[in-house]
This record gives structure tokens, sequence and C-alpha cells, in this order.
């Protein structure tokens, strides 16, 4: 059994007047990757936006390592080997692909290594190095904003929806490069493109109305119809 890299323990969120986040309780085993379902609304975001201290946990605890993070400013949680790839990518238009990449790294220096198996699995960023990232399609962006995140070792990259919107031959090649990157780097990922999920998910979790529903193995949820129409409302089965 891997032990525990990330664990939430009754977590609740508050947005202004509003309860986001209900007690969620959810452990992340170190190592692969492990998947966040859900419907639009049921707290997805909002669960990731926490761990990543962005938004403030009201109540419960959220521990990385073992260690209480929940009160921790994002830079902290950054530096403990955390990163963070919003729905909406993050990246600096007027900047450079090269200059978006020197942000995401230690005082502005790149490993070299890591650089070049950054361009292994993402070419498009080596081929558009000097082009500002607003010139980028949507695919591009997206592969910028994984790049971004994986150019320094991380431990923990939580990576929110990055086939959104995305073309089918751009996810086929996501896939294999988040293969690659769950060797090294344990992976926590909120997606609704089902195929993706299941291609990639050893564990898989479902939140509704701020609360986890369900946890098990995404090979058990794969293979139960019922099961999966009773938490999202829809089958796995209909999205190959």
């Amino acid at each position: 059994m891997s032990k525990t890299l990330l664990k939430l323990d009754s977590v609740c969120t508050d947005i202004a007047q509003y309860h986001i986040l209900h007690g969620v309780s959810l452990e992340i085993p170190e190592g692969g990757v492990h998947v966040l379902l859900g419907r639009n609304g049921a707290g997805k975001t909002s669960t990731l936006r926490t761990i990543m201290g962005l938004w403030q946990a009201r109540d419960g605890s959220i521990r990385f390592r073992g260690e209480e993070i929940s009160r921790e400013h994002t830079s902290d949680i950054a530096r403990r080997g955390i990163a963070y790839v919003p729905e909406n990518m993050g990246i600096f238009g007027g900047l450079t692909v090269e200059e978006n990449m020197r942000l995401a790294t230690h005082k502005g220096q790149f490993d070299r290594q890591r650089l070049s198996r950054v361009h292994a699995q993402f070419p498009a960023m080596e081929k558009f190095w000097t082009k500002q990232a607003w010139s980028l399609s949507g695919g591009q962006k997206q592969m910028l904003a994984i790049a971004r995140a994986m150019i320094e070792k991380r431990d923990l990259i939580l990576i929110d929806e990055p086939t959104k919107g995305l073309a089918p031959a751009i996810i086929l090649s996501m896939v294999d490069a988040f293969r690659e990157i769950a060797q090294e780097t344990t992976i926590l990922l909120v997606e609704q493109n089902f195929l993706f999920a299941k291609s990639l998910g050893q564990t898989v979790a479902v939140i509704d109305d701020g609360r986890i529903v369900h946890t098990g193995t995404m090979a058990a949820l794969a293979q139960d119809s019922d099961l999966q129409t009773r938490l999202l409302s829809l089958s796995l089965d209909s999205h190959q």
C-alpha cells in the first residue's frame, strides 16, 4: 500500500455567505493519478483551491506528508512541492513561452535535463519558445500550463480540467504525457472527460454538493454502469 501523501479531514470552506465545502474528507496516496469527479458546481475546483490555500478552510484539517497546511499561504504551500494548474491555465499572455516557464523555476534558472524532458513531452513548447503565449492555440496554452508545473520537481500537481475545449488528438497526446509525469509526481486530477479520467486514474473520489460521496478504484467505477449513473447521472460507456 502506498503511504498517504495528502489528507483532507472534514474540510469546510465558505465563500462570502455561501457554504461551498461541507466536511470534505479525502486521502490521496503517493504516486500515480488520482481523480476527483462530480457534476458542475459540486465542489471540485473549490477543493483544489482550498488545498492550495487560495481559499481558506473555515474548519477541518489539510495535511501534506503529515504536516498541517490549512493555514499556510499559497506561496508556502507551493514551496512544499505542490503545483496547481487552474482551469483557466493562469499563463501570462504577454510573456513568451520561455518567460512563462522561467517564472516557475527556482531563481529563473532551468535544470537543463528537466527542460529537455518537457520539450520531449510537449514539442510545441520548444517550437514556440520565443512566441508570446497569447498567440498559442488553446491546446498549446494548456500544454504550457502543465509544462510550467513540471519544470521543477514537484511532489504533487493539482490539475483542473486540462482537456476542456481541446480537440481529441490533443487529448490523446496528453494521456501519454500525464502517464510519464505520474512516474515521478503524484497527480490529483479534476476532469469532466470520463474517457481521459478512466485511462489515467488509479483511484477516484466523487464529490456532490460539497461532500465526498464515493471513493474507490477507477477500475471498479468504470465497470459499474449503475454506480456511474447514480453518482454522476451518466455512464462512462457513453464517452468511449
